[in-house]
């Protein structure tokens, strides 16, 4: 069976040049080329593993809609922008997605960004881990304290495992971006400090749980494990 991705692009050109470099890759694409079209069709996303969204579209823009998706869904997602501008890229992250590339865009790396956000999700495994007062399902991509959840983005969960991996180590901001990002570049490197900050809000009620920042190396994180199979 093939991997269902939807597309949300209204540029017709690029829309029909990624809808068919896509499939010819074995996906099935579900193309949109107004947002209230993808809106109107929400069913799509019950089958569908990720979503791509064109940032800049007429009524309602990528960013909008990402918001809308976080309530609906935890399926992942990425940008696509033609814009430049720092501020649109984290910005992106901030709201949640995975991943984001600019326009225009090669065919053959939106390919490579997509299979590795589809690797990430597929290798977590159906495992809890209490992390202090928190339990933390990778399989969810969930954090749970008492009776609230957070629903995690992919690239939040894995670099929360990240850090479970490397409890107690210094690790290198150089080496967290190369791992989780792929590149270490100024732009992943303020990702990076958007998620941080993230991580950080979501731990507040629990002071055994630390995310230390060691000036000009990296983090040296703190967190009391116990693992549970389900």
């Amino acid at each position: 069976m093939k991997t269902k991705l939807i597309l949300v692009e209204d540029d017709l050109d690029l829309g029909m040049v990624l809808k068919q470099y896509l499939e010819f890759s074995d996906f099935e694409v579900t193309w949109f080329n107004h947002p209230q079209d993808f809106l109107s069709n929400l069913d799509h996303l019950k089958t569908a593993e990720l979503v791509i969204l064109d940032v800049m579209m007429p009524e309602i823009d990528g960013f909008t809609l990402a918001k809308q998706l976080k309530e609906l869904t935890s399926i992942p997602y990425l940008f696509l922008t033609a814009k430049g501008q720092s501020f649109d890229r984290i910005l992106g992250l901030k709201i949640g997605a995975d991943d984001y590339i600019t326009k225009p865009c090669d065919p053959e790396e939106l390919l490579l960004r997509i299979k590795n956000i589809l690797k990430r999700n597929q290798s977590f495994s159906d495992i809890i881990i209490q992390i202090g007062n928190y339990s933390f399902n990778r399989n969810q991509l969930t954090l749970q304290y008492k009776d609230e959840v957070f629903q995690l983005t992919e690239k939040e969960t894995e670099l929360l495992y990240y850090f479970i991996k490397h409890n107690h180590q210094l690790v290198s901001r150089k080496e967290i971006l190369e791992t989780i990002w792929g590149e270490n570049d100024y732009f992943m490197g303020r990702s990076l400090d958007v998620f941080m900050t993230r991580l950080r809000k979501y731990f507040i009620h629990d002071q055994q749980i630390k995310f230390e920042s060691v000036r000009g190396v990296g983090y040296k994180v703190v967190l009391p494990l116990e693992e549970k199979s389900t």
